[in-house]
């Protein structure tokens, strides 16, 4: 054969090995799809902060532009969640009241949102918050007139993160900056369940607004979300987000 015949045989080969663009484009597309799918159910996904409650640490409000958070989930594979961890957590029924989710009431477009939350292009349909870990299950957690912080186990935590002056006036009669507004507890956090508390203390619906469900306001282990990170947008406020030991 000659060498010339021989060479656009090859090249004739070689089209014919080409994947047509029409199947190439969607398999590329998929395979994107199934990383981030793999990525945010294992690895951590990113959240918008829709309200004030953590403020300094973390800003958001109605109307406003707020942080967008990286939350990763690796770091509870090894370890449990600790005192003073912001996390990203799931609402049990008393938290969830007056939650009204955004999902469409037609069948088939609520079929392609909720497909499009595994792929990270909606939100979840669930009622995510985010609040810092104050007391873990077992622990005794309260605030009293003369306490010089929120207690947990008869001992004062750290309290250099909350907001200072507080959103709102407190009244003396019924509780006190220290508290973080009206005094509360003792009470005793559940097994395998986490206390939360928002940084902007006055300002926050937290596990002291629900005290009395059946975990007494805490939060099971496996409503945890994950662990916050960092700030990612704006790109004003990049950076990362502290978790300091807060008990003694």
């Amino acid at each position: 054969m000659d060498p010339s015949q021989a060479s656009t045989a090859d090249a004739g080969e070689q089209e014919e090995k080409t994947t047509p663009w029409y199947i190439e484009i969607p398999v590329v597309i998929l395979l994107t799809l199934g990383l981030i799918f793999l990525l945010q159910t294992f690895v951590g996904r990113v959240y918008l902060i829709p309200s004030a409650s953590m403020e300094p640490t973390l800003h958001g409000c109605e109307g406003c532009t707020g942080d967008r958070i990286f939350v990763e989930k690796v770091s509870y594979y090894f370890n449990d969640p600790e005192p003073g961890d912001v996390v990203v957590f799931e609402g049990t029924d008393s938290w969830n009241q007056g939650f009204i989710s955004q999902r469409s009431q037609n069948t088939f477009v609520r079929g392609l949102q909720d497909l499009g939350s595994y792929a990270g292009l909606v939100a979840p349909d669930e009622n995510n918050l985010v609040k810092r870990i104050i007391a873990t299950g077992g622990q005794t957690v309260s605030c009293q007139a003369g306490d010089p912080a929120v207690m947990v186990d008869g001992q004062p935590i750290d309290q250099s993160y909350v907001l200072d002056p507080p959103t709102y006036p407190v009244d003396p009669e019924i509780g006190s900056v220290e508290c973080g507004g009206e005094f509360f507890g003792p009470i005793t956090v559940p097994d395998d369940s986490y206390y939360m508390m928002g940084d902007n203390r006055t300002n926050s619906l937290d596990s002291r607004a629900h005290v009395g469900d059946p975990y007494q306001g805490a939060i099971p282990a496996e409503n945890i979300r994950g662990k916050v990170q960092a700030i990612i947008l704006p790109f004003s406020r990049i950076g990362g987000v502290d978790d300091p030991v807060i008990q003694q």
